[in-house]
Parts: C-alpha cells; structure tokens; sequence
C-alpha cells in the first residue's frame, strides 16, 4: 500500500502534550495582550510583539507533532503542485474581466426589467381589483 494514502495512528500522549502547550503558550500571549492593555501599561505596539512571539512560538511547538508533520507535508505538496499551474496572460485576465463585467450589466438590466415588469403587474394589475 503507499504510505502516502495510510492514515497514521492516533496522537501519542507527547504529541497531546505538545500541542496543549502550544495552545496554553498562544492563550497566555492573548492573555498578556489584554491584561497589559488595562491601564495603558504597555503600548499596542509591544503588546503585539508578544502575541506574535507567542504564536511563533506555539506554531513552532505544534511543528514537532504528527500533526505539525502532516500539514508541513502538505504545505510542501501544494507548493509543488503550484508550480505546474498555468497563470493567465494579462491579455487573458483583461479579456475575461471584460467579457465578465459585460455579462454582469446584461444580467442585471435584464434583472431590472423583469423587476419592472413584475411590480407593473402585481402593483396596477392585481391590487386595483
């Protein structure tokens, strides 16, 4: 079987651990963001500071999970598949951003008029029977 397509096992008790204590470290620089807050203790730049550290940080704990190994697989994995996508021509992007923004008018004046049309036959027609 290919070992991309297995599902691995349950997370052990260490990668429990490390990833309650990345989020008890990205709480605590939230916390800190707001306790320093009260009172103007600290400017919002510097508080900012800490709560940047402490997602660095527990993103930085949570990398050595099972978890954390996965996604940097697929962060990996979709970089590469970036690489085979064909990006449009600016010649194409102006072209269909053109065809879209006439198709859109259409629709909406078309919208409009069944709108008219509608609130002529509900508002003349039926209400002054």
């Amino acid at each position: 079987m290919n070992t991309k397509a297995e599902q691995p096992k349950g997370a052990g008790g260490a990668d429990t651990a490390k990833l309650v204590l990345a989020f008890l470290v990205l709480a605590a620089g939230i916390f800190a963001y707001s306790w320093l807050g009260s009172g103007d203790r600290l400017s919002p730049a510097v508080r900012m500071l800490i709560v940047l550290v402490a997602l660095v940080a527990s993103l930085g704990i949570a990398a050595f999970t099972a978890v954390g190994r996965r996604v940097r697989g697929f962060l990996i994995e979709s970089q590469y598949e970036l690489r085979k996508v064909v990006w449009p021509t600016r010649e194409e992007t102006l072209k269909t951003t053109g065809v879209i923004i006439v198709v859109v008018v259409i629709l909406s004046l078309l919208l409009g008029l069944i709108d008219l049309v509608l609130k002529a036959v509900v508002l003349d027609w039926l209400l002054k029977l």
